[in-house]
This record gives C-alpha cells, structure tokens and sequence, in this order.
C-alpha cells in the first residue's frame, strides 16, 4: 500500500512560482508511475503532470508545458511539481496520485490511478 500525503498549496498572484510536494510512505514508491491532477470547478479532474517509476521521463498537458516541471527523488519518496508563470486558470486542488504501470505516463486516464493524495488547493489571483 502507498499512502501520499500533498503539501499545502497557496494564494498566489499571477506569474509567480509555486513548489508542491507529495510525500509517500511504502516500499514501492520506485514501481509507481507519479502523477499530478489537478481539479476545477469545471471541465472536472484534469491530468497536468506524470513521471515514470525511474525517473527519466516526463510527460505534460499542453496547458502547462514549458511552466510546469515534475520530479521525483525516490530515496525520499518524494514526488515534486514546481509550478512556474502561474496563471490564473491555474486554480485549481491539485492531486498527486500514483499509477502502478510504472512506465506509462502519457495522460492516463484516473481509473488507472491506485492512490491518491488529500488534494491542496492553489489560487492564482491578483
């Protein structure tokens, strides 16, 4: 079992940067694929980021590549997603959750996912 515990988010005005963190806790952290989802009001539970179990590859919605970087250190269980030139359709509760298909990174849908963290929420507003 993995459990993912997310960072608190914040108020932040638009262009700034912004650093969320999940941590984990199980044995496993390195056989998951880590995602990012992120939540709004509408359309819904959208997929923003994901990283494969080793690390090397990353793949990205096209509504934050080029601002957005996720990342991982598996010796501390710890998946990232540093948030740059924030904008505000941005605002979103942003969710790490955890895919055991290790290498699979390319926008999966959310029944794949086995684990979710508690959801932080992020406003980007003047």
């Amino acid at each position: 079992q993995l459990l993912l515990a997310d960072s608190a988010g914040g108020l932040v005005q638009p262009v700034a940067s912004l650093r969320l963190s999940c941590a984990t806790s199980g044995r496993l952290f390195g056989t998951y694929a880590m995602n990012w989802f992120r939540q709004a009001p509408a359309p819904g539970r959208e997929f923003v980021a994901a990283i494969v179990g080793g690390g090397r590859r990353t793949f990205y919605s096209n509504g934050v590549k080029g601002r957005f970087t996720i990342s991982r250190n598996n010796a501390k269980n710890m998946v990232y997603l540093q948030m740059n030139k924030l904008k505000p359709d941005d605002t979103a509760v942003y969710y790490c959750a955890a895919n055991p298909r290790r290498d699979y990174i390319d926008s999966r849908p959310i029944s794949e996912m086995d684990y979710w963290g508690q959801g932080t929420q992020v406003t980007v507003s003047p």
